[in-house]
């Protein structure tokens, strides 16, 4: 009861402060979750270097009598939902604190970490949901075709943009953090890349507009949408698409390194620019420009059919440069046993992911899902 009374008296307080007392940072920053002694921790990111965690800096920070006490979020999720209800305003504290009393940099209490010497996770443990936008840049549009097909499609998707085309993309077991494996499972042998800007629902909505949709967002994020383009085994039921199998695979959606609330990042519709490189090569690089659905409109359509909540995830799309496209390399080509795949968005951050094989299952009774090789022409693996 205390606690609650705690958290509706902060939650007023900021309601009622004057517009004049704009609430003021020392310096943006970024938040994440880390494994830190062991544990999973909340941590406020600075400078891309410096991690905080949260708790036991606002423990230190409420021994000074200037500070209420007020009751912490358990975890990234609840972080979100009450940031706008009284914990922006107390990490635009600690930081301020942390900033302008050297503790970065200087004389640093031991709840600063070096990000080395902490291991990320992925921001959200687990989202709620991810929705993921189907072919929502103009250079993804028929990647495979011929310039004159390419071309054509193109012109036609300009004019016939209909509305988005949302799918869901499965969260624990799909979803990891920065420098855990891509696994590819087993005997599946086109797995493909995709990066993806992930925007960060930050508050609760049904029929959102798309005019209002920023309102409604708390922050962004990088993130991946690893494909398995080699299909499902013919026979059986008649459907030849197949998303859970596309798009399902556990370690498929990496996601982080941290996520930047909104207020650092600034319009994605005018500043993104999100790259993705296998090794040394760079894959793909595409901006705001190439988008066909904005981000306020996949807004607007995935809340017209579900409701959207604090901590589910929407990612804009990948444009051209997958591996199953022919447009960039001329022939397809898929990841590999061995291979590091980073994700780039300017301002985030960027993902590292390692690639590697999944040992072959024991003691299935034939249902599950073949190797590609089983049905398909393929190579080996």
């Amino acid at each position: 009861m205390r606690s609650r009374l705690v958290i509706m008296l902060f939650i007023l307080l900021a309601i009622a402060a004057p517009a004049s007392a704009q609430m003021t940072v020392a310096e943006p920053f970024k938040v994440g979750t880390f494994e830190i002694e062991g544990r999973a921790q909340v941590g406020i990111v600075l400078r891309d270097q410096y991690i905080v965690e949260l708790s036991r800096a606002n423990e230190a920070l409420e021994r000074n009598a200037e500070y209420p006490a007020i009751p912490l979020p358990a975890d990234m999720l609840e972080l979100i939902s009450r940031y706008e209800y009284g914990m922006k305003a107390r990490l635009y504290e600690l930081v301020t604190y942390l900033v302008q009393n050297d503790m970065i940099t200087g004389a640093r209490p031991d709840y600063v970490y070096d990000l080395s010497e902490v291991e990320t996770l992925p921001p959200i443990l687990y989202p709620g949901k991810i929705l993921n936008a189907a072919v929502n840049f103009y250079s993804h549009v028929n990647e495979s075709g011929d310039d004159e097909n390419r071309t054509e499609a193109r012109r036609q998707r300009r004019e016939n943009r209909g509305v988005p085309y949302l799918f869901l993309k499965p969260s624990r077991g799909a979803v990891v953090g920065n420098g855990a494996p891509i696994v590819l499972p087993y005997g599946r042998t086109q797995i493909d890349w995709e990066v993806e800007l992930g925007t960060v629902i930050g508050r609760a909505g049904k029929y959102i507009s798309a005019n209002d949709a920023e309102a409604h967002i708390f922050g962004y994020t990088v993130t991946m949408d690893i494909s398995d383009r080699g299909g499902r085994p013919p026979g059986g039921n008649p459907l030849s698409s197949d998303w859970f199998v596309g798009k399902g695979h556990d370690t498929f959606a990496p996601m982080g390194p941290w996520i930047v609330p909104k207020e650092f990042y600034g319009n994605p519709m005018e500043i993104l620019r999100q790259t993705l490189n296998v090794g040394d090569e760079l894959m793909q690089e595409a901006t705001a420009g190439d988008m066909i659905h904005t981000l306020w409109e996949l807004v607007e359509y995935g809340s017209s059919i579900i409701t959207l909540y604090p901590g589910d995830v929407i990612n804009n799309g990948t444009s051209g440069g997958t591996g199953a496209g022919t447009a960039v390399r001329g022939a397809q080509r898929f990841l590999q046993v061995g291979e590091v795949v980073s994700g780039t968005i300017d301002g985030i951050g960027t993902l590292t992911m390692p690639v590697v094989a999944e040992d072959e299952p024991r003691g299935l009774t034939g249902a599950q899902l073949t190797p590609v090789c089983n049905y398909r022409e393929c190579g080996g693996r």
